[in-house]
């Protein structure tokens, strides 16, 4: 089974080809250009490099969210785009589970910490055992506070990964009561290898969806969504007072 993936759920943009069980190409990036920019050159780019016929594929894994709104959109939209011009089905891969997938084999208990601004975190907890991943905590939108709360309660050590790292290590250095470690820069950020292994174990156990079912998990309202419901609030109230 050969799976094409896609990874824009942050400032990385990323994208591989796997076959079975090998990985034929990833091109990632993290610098800041938008993803509207790098992903199908990428694309094209790796497309070239293996030789690679785009008809072949059997499926189009993609980084489903939660993550960044934009981010999320362009990589759907190039997804179902593909998607429905191939006649492929997609594969909706949670950014978090694929994150973990990062740090696969690994003893501790693995949190991927995503920055979603407000002190919030994009985050969930696993572990792995018998050969597959274990999920503790369904990725979430929590504040940092909640996850490492919960991470203390378990009382096992942990490793941290994500662009969140930078952001919290000051509070996790303070307020984490159990032996953590922050992962190594080759696994910290998400990648598209690891989205395209596990919608390959999602393609085989039948978890596709067409084109026009995907719809990415922002589990946020955006920015915007958010001022307007606190302004719509604030006039609510106004009114009341009058």
């Amino acid at each position: 089974m050969k799976i094409l993936a896609i990874e824009s759920s942050g400032l990385v943009a990323s994208v591989a080809v796997i076959e079975d069980d090998n990985l034929l190409g990833e091109y990632t990036v993290n610098y800041k250009k938008t993803h509207s920019q790098t992903l199908l050159p990428m694309l094209d780019e790796v497309a070239k490099m293996i030789e690679l016929d785009l008809t072949t594929v059997d499926a189009i894994a993609v980084s489903a969210g939660p993550g960044s709104y934009t981010g999320l959109r362009i990589g759907s939209a190039t997804a179902k785009g593909l998607g429905m011009a191939l006649d492929t089905p997609l594969v909706h891969v949670p950014t978090v589970d694929a994150l973990a997938m990062n740090l696969w084999g690994c003893a501790d208990l693995v949190c991927p910490i995503m920055d979603a601004r407000r002190n919030q975190t994009y985050t969930g907890i696993y572990r792995f055992a018998d050969g597959g991943m274990e999920i503790i905590r369904q990725q979430c939108a929590v504040g940092i506070d909640e996850i490492i709360g919960q991470i203390n309660d378990i009382g096992r050590p942990v490793v941290f990964l994500g662009d969140g790292v930078p952001v919290f290590s000051g509070y996790i250095r303070e307020h984490c009561a159990v032996s953590y470690r922050f992962a190594p820069t080759h696994m910290n950020k998400q990648r598209a290898g690891a989205v395209a292994y596990l919608g390959l174990l999602y393609a085989r156990e039948g978890k596709t969806e067409t084109a026009a079912e995907h719809h990415p998990d922002y589990l946020r309202m955006s920015q915007a969504e958010r001022e307007r419901k606190e302004r719509l609030a604030r006039e609510a109230a106004e009114k009341a007072d009058k």
